[in-house]
């Protein structure tokens, strides 16, 4: 089972991707955290993504799609993969096309639906800890210590695509770069529409409904 997830940034698709692939007996990943892990391992291909990703532009294809590459030709990911934030462009969607051609191609894809002002209220007051990255958000689920992690004590910080003005661009470059896949992939009938806003377990609920299909 090969399933990817399409939704702009903070429409819960870590949350559902991790949730999806231990109910389907697979492995997920999010391209962005292959981002970061392959510069926190100082890689060429991380040192190339820095800047684009403190700015909350999209990494260009030929440093994502090899890094997505990869992770997929893994032995791992051989009982198939949830997939979330790769393709985010018809470009990336045409070359991943090509590297699973001799795979069965893309079972589902999934696209998270949540409007901009939730994305805004979402993503505008998450933090992270430095030590064991456990998150936080400032309306629904604040630390008790201000800045301060409950389980281990470290500090929190703010990612850099997530303040304020990055959240904005992103969105932007999700509706004009990522938004042509829903017709892309509705034009291959594989595409399914899930509303993001409802509780986490049913949005789970219609995520595992829509792969039995």
């Amino acid at each position: 089972m090969k399933v990817v997830l399409l939704g702009p940034p903070g429409a819960g698709k870590g949350t559902q991707a991790g949730r999806l692939a231990d109910s389907l007996g697979v492995t997920n990943a999010a391209s962005g955290d292959l981002l970061r892990e392959h510069q926190r391992k100082g890689t060429e291909l991380g040192k190339l993504a820095r800047p684009y990703m403190e700015r909350g532009v999209l990494v260009p294809d030929d440093v994502t799609i090899p890094m997505v590459t990869d992770w997929i030709s893994a032995p791992e990911q051989s009982k198939g993969f949830v997939l979330d934030g790769f393709p985010r462009n018809i470009a990336q969607a045409e070359a991943f096309d090509a590297e699973l051609a001799d795979k069965g191609g893309i079972d589902h894809v999934l696209c998270i639906n949540v409007s901009e002002e939730e994305l805004l209220r979402r993503l505008s007051g998450r933090w992270l800890c430095r030590n064991c990255q456990s998150a936080y958000h400032e309306e629904f689920s604040p630390p008790q210590k201000a800045e301060e992690c409950d389980r281990c004590g470290g500090k929190l910080y703010q990612r850099d695509d997530d303040r304020p003005e990055a959240v904005k661009t992103r969105i932007e470059v999700y509706l004009n770069e990522t938004e042509p896949l829903i017709g892309y992939y509705s034009d291959a009938s594989i595409l399914r529409k899930i509303d993001g806003e409802a509780p986490i377990d049913e949005v789970a609920r219609a995520l595992m409904a829509a792969v039995r299909i």
